[in-house]
């Protein structure tokens, strides 16, 4: 009988043991949870850092303006951490892209002319002189079913690697030189700082001016000492940088032949890996920079011209019907070797 007793005693003491034990293996697993949790809130609040650059020095820039925009929108939630570079992390577009391309940069703004030569030609389209007649046709061509069909084509054609968030523009370019123009014949002859290559230097050579190389920052020396009779350019670009107040640069005729196209673009492999919520913030973001950027570069280019004319700059107006109508079989050649003839039909019908 004791025998018995001291069995069942063994037996009530084991099982005691092992629910105390069972009991410390849950805690010890509740603690586990509790912390993992914590954990997985923290890294779930912590905010993706975005690198965003361009290549103007001027902190005053519209540039800057927008990505300065886009930063505030951005961060808002918590979301993101934004960090802002005006030519920091390059002055070229080049060195901007190929800091996209490695990561090292996570939203870029570049031109169109650029991208023609990462290999998507297509975007040359946006180039064209005399696409767009107004700001209000831009405008609606690169928000509208255009803008979305040029953007998909870029995701596309660079291997998924960039994605357009959004258009901005550099203003409207016109041009500016010796002497006015009256009219298309008075360019005939005339040394052109322009691009020597490409669509816009053969839109140039069509009308009989020479396009000429000359790099940006030496501009100034060049339309002073003659190695150019003339430039083409816009107000908050030429201006700033005293052009008008050179022997070849003090007339300013508003041809208005490139109403300009920017494009703001985001790593496409970084955004493809957010979340639904976390993309949506950011294209609320870039929503934003766009608004900011155009409606700086639009007062700016009046507050320009005025500066222009009061540092005795002259302007005059000129009828672009002809120039307009030069321009047009370039359009069609241009977007037929390109397969994009139903997109330029789109940009013509938008005004």
């Amino acid at each position: 009988m004791k025998k018995i007793r001291m069995m069942a005693l063994v037996t009530l003491l084991a099982a005691t043991v092992a629910f105390v034990g069972c009991g410390n293996q849950t805690a010890a697993s509740s603690d586990s949870n509790a912390e993992s949790a914590q954990t997985e809130v923290a890294v779930a609040a912590a905010p993706i850092k975005i690198v965003a650059a361009h290549n103007q020095t001027n902190t005053d820039s519209p540039y800057q303006t927008g990505l300065l925009e886009f930063e505030k929108v951005a961060e808002a939630n918590g979301m993101f951490d934004v960090e802002v570079h005006a030519g920091t992390i390059g002055t070229s577009e080049a060195e901007l892209v190929e800091k996209l391309k490695l990561g090292a940069a996570d939203v870029v703004l570049v031109s169109p002319g650029f991208m023609t030569k990462t290999g998507i030609k297509e975007i040359d389209l946006f180039s064209l002189p005399y696409l767009f007649d107004s700001y209000d046709h831009w405008e609606n061509v690169v928000d509208g079913d255009v803008g979305q069909a040029m953007s998909d084509i870029i995701y596309n054609k660079s291997n998924k690697e960039f994605k357009v968030l959004g258009y901005w523009t550099a203003a409207v370019r016109h041009y500016y030189g010796k002497k006015p123009l009256n009219s298309i014949e008075d360019i005939k002859g005339m040394k052109i700082r322009t691009q020597t290559s490409g669509a816009v230097s053969e839109y140039w050579t069509s009308l009989g001016a020479i396009p000429t190389a000359v790099a940006w920052g030496e501009l100034y020396q060049g339309l002073q000492q003659g190695i150019v009779d003339a430039a083409e350019n816009a107000y908050p670009y030429l201006v700033p940088m005293e052009h008008h107040k050179t022997a070849n640069g003090k007339y300013l005729t508003e041809t208005g032949h490139d109403y300009t196209t920017r494009l703001l673009l985001v790593n496409a492999k970084k955004f493809d890996q957010m979340t639904e919520e976390q993309k949506n913030e950011l294209i609320k973001a870039a929503e934003a920079s766009v608004a900011a950027e155009r409606t700086a570069i639009y007062n700016e280019e009046e507050s320009y011209k005025e500066q222009l004319i009061a540092d005795g700059g002259i302007v005059n107006e000129i009828d672009r019907t002809p120039f307009i109508e030069a321009a047009i079989p370039l359009q069609d050649k241009v977007a037929s070797e390109l397969g994009l003839e139903e997109l330029l039909q789109a940009i013509r019908e938008a005004k």
